[in-house]
């Protein structure tokens, strides 16, 4: 993906803190592990040469684990904290030249933030605080009233309206910090960790409304983690940090089939890969005198939705690509990967 079709782009950017920290961009002291550079230096890399592009309306979860910089990134990338250096493109503008009251534009129009602290307004109405953001760009009281009605229907607080945040349950708010960031129209939402203070059912509704709005109004979203479990489900593709630097970018498929070294494998260990991976993973050519039955599958059917189809094929399975034949699977070949559980 080149960054001239991307919504964001991201290049070479650094979070350093510590004094002088310009001086560790592009000096060998920028190489040490963060626990020696920290003794030598007094610097902390939060954020190290990180770069990546996010399609028009593409999900883009960052995960990792506690402290490898994610969090920092998501405020880099908004300039809640200034970034020692390197560049975030949205729609041709360097969010970083821009200037403060340019910025303040672009968070109330472009951009739009939801947090795992809700951080509603106690003292206001649903209906008022999913407006306030409308109100701060001076959309008078009819208007911003009116579209915040529209947002209450789309994340489901209709009968919600007049109610006060301390009355909601921790989903119900989250779902007013959801329609808040909905209300401006924005092209790109950033949401840090926004389901991880949630209870576990909560949180898988919570997920599945992030699905069905991001279906409905295809908005562009980075989408930060600690969850693989949640990465795989709300992301089109994931990016994965250790130290401060992104060590793997793809597909959630991609990223289990062929993690990039000993750290993505361990996150990825527990994942059951047959809910996971597609046919195209594990097709193979037609054996010398191999019966094939009358069955074909498209290629990119996960293999645990394909299973019982297989199983009861009477024969090899054909796996198709755009109509074209690419090969074939058995129940064999689903069960060394069902078999094997989620370390396959």
């Amino acid at each position: 993906m080149t960054s001239s079709h991307s919504a964001i782009s991201v290049r070479n950017l650094w979070q350093v803190f510590g004094p002088n920290p310009e001086n560790i961009i592009g000096s060998p002291d920028a190489l040490l592990p963060r626990a020696e550079l920290r003794a030598k230096t007094g610097n902390t890399a939060a954020v190290r040469d990180v770069s990546f592009d996010v399609a028009p309306g593409e999900v883009f979860v960052v995960m990792g684990l506690s402290g490898s910089g994610k969090s920092t990134l998501v405020r880099c990338l908004t300039r809640l904290i200034e970034p020692t250096s390197g560049s975030v493109v949205m729609d041709g503008e360097d969010v970083l030249q821009a200037n403060g009251s340019r910025l303040r534009e672009l968070r109330r129009t472009k951009f739009s933030m939801v947090f795992q602290n809700f951080g509603l307004l106690p003292h206001r109405r649903v209906i008022d605080n999913i407006a306030f953001a409308l109100e701060i760009n001076g959309v008078k009281k009819s208007e911003r009233h009116a579209r915040a009605q529209e947002v209450v229907e789309l994340v489901g607080l209709r009968g919600f309206e007049q109610a006060y945040p301390e009355q909601l349950s921790g989903g119900m708010q989250q779902r007013v910090g959801l329609a808040r960031a909905l209300a401006v129209d924005p092209e790109v939402m950033f949401l840090d960790e926004p389901f991880s203070a949630l209870d576990p059912l909560i949180r898988r509704d919570m997920q599945n409304e992030v699905i069905r709005l991001h279906k409905e109004l295809g908005k562009t979203m980075i989408f930060i983690t600690h969850d693989l479990d949640e990465a795989i489900k709300v992301g089109d593709r994931i990016g994965i940090m250790r130290d401060g630097a992104m060590v793997q970018i793809g597909t959630p498929e991609e990223i289990i089939a062929n993690p990039a070294d000993e750290y993505v494998a361990d996150f990825t260990r527990d994942v059951p890969k047959s809910h996971v991976l597609t046919l195209r993973t594990i097709v193979r050519p037609q054996a010398d005198g191999e019966s094939v039955s009358g069955v074909s599958l498209d290629a990119k059917t996960i293999i645990r939705d394909a299973t019982d189809a297989v199983v009861n094929a009477g024969g090899a399975v054909t796996v198709t690509d755009n109509g074209q034949s690419i090969g074939v699977i058995t129940a064999n070949d689903i069960l060394r990967i069902v078999g094997s559980g989620a370390s396959a």
